[in-house]
């Protein structure tokens, strides 16, 4: 294995695939602890990276703004390459993430073999789609193929001040105190096929604000707010109405207040697992590399809710079927899981 002294991590998708790439980076600085270790995100993962104590950069690239175009994006690489990276782990393979190191010169260039994979130096046959393992493994697996052994699967999100500064002030301003019991629900999701029906959402954040006295918290992103606003209009009881009015650091401290997230399939449970705080997680896709077994919460304390319909093929978010598998999963179901979870902790 080759001494290397800068590497660049490249993740260029969303909140759960950067956090579960997290044991990647401690992997890196403990196999190279002198080199410097930066890391390619969005800017709306940034939280997820910046305070990370294995890595010495955050490299920001805005392919949705001003690094649309290429004329734009071949300005960054102008960047990159003034950088003098000698080893790319790709994590997730893009057109974008293997032409970034590419051009910029880097020479060892490591990911899985797929969308322009002969741009790589290193490249690791792409068999992510049979979803034969969890994503955190496959990530760790682009280390494993330069020869580093894995010291760890667990997710890191940092902990901001500012973040647990302004949600002790907005749980304050709820009446919400340290002693209460929060559960906190993450009712969206980016694809209508993990998207649980609102009205579901609503009664069993109903039901446990009367049978646990739970004080329930509503968070979303800000494209999903409109989402997470129709779940609290349906609900009968006293909720805290986050949605849209968080940023990720913001939900880390959120659910680090927390006993419980109820959530579709989407990015706050992996950082709910981060966080130590359990989930109850709805998921209904049943393809291969769509499912659980691929994306469900890496948190043994966690549960997953999935009902197998008899489905052939899992056609998505092109569902025929009125997303049955969702529906299949009852409101009894969710309050059962929560109830187990609550009586524990």
């Amino acid at each position: 294995m080759n001494d290397f002294k800068r590497i660049l991590i490249i993740r260029l998708d969303r909140i759960g695939d950067v956090l579960l790439s997290t044991p990647v980076f401690r992997s890196l600085r403990e196999a190279f602890p002198k080199s410097h270790i930066a890391v390619m995100v969005r800017p709306y993962t940034r939280d997820i990276v910046g305070g990370n104590p294995y890595i010495n950069e955050v490299i920001l690239y805005d392919k949705d703004k001003t690094d649309k175009d290429w004329v734009s994006t071949l300005r960054f690489i102008t960047g990159i390459r003034k950088k003098r990276f000698d080893l790319a782990i790709v994590l997730h393979p893009s057109n974008r993430s293997n032409v970034i190191p590419f051009l910029a010169g880097i020479p060892v260039r490591v990911g899985y073999n797929k969308k322009l994979g002969f741009l790589l130096t290193k490249g690791i046959p792409h068999k992510k789609q049979l979803g034969l393992k969890h994503e955190l493994d496959y990530t760790l697996d682009v280390v494993r193929y330069i020869g580093i052994k894995p010291a760890s699967r667990e997710l890191y999100m940092p902990v901001s001040s500012e973040s647990e500064a302004r949600v002790r002030r907005l749980f304050e301003e709820s009446g919400i105190d340290e002693g209460s019991v929060v559960v906190t629900i993450h009712p969206v999701a980016s694809c209508p096929s993990r998207i649980w029906p609102a009205e579901r959402f609503a009664e069993v954040a109903d039901t446990l604000a009367e049978k646990y006295a739970a004080e329930v918290v509503l968070i979303s992103g800000p494209h999903e707010k409109g989402l997470g606003d129709g779940v609290a209009r349906l609900t009968r009881r006293r909720c805290l109405n986050l949605s849209g009015k968080t940023s990720v650091a913001d939900m880390a401290s959120v659910l680090r207040r927390s006993r419980l997230l109820i959530s579709s399939d989407s990015g706050p449970m992996h950082i709910s697992c981060a966080v130590a705080t359990p989930v109850v997680v709805i998921f209904g896709r049943s393809g291969r590399g769509l499912g659980p077994k691929r994306w469900g919460p890496t948190d043994f304390g966690s549960i997953v809710l999935h009902k197998d319909i008899g489905c052939e093929v899992c056609l998505a978010h092109n569902c025929v079927k009125g997303f049955s598998c969702l529906k299949a999963v009852s409101v009894d179901d969710v309050l059962g899981a929560c109830g187990k979870i609550l009586q524990n902790h």
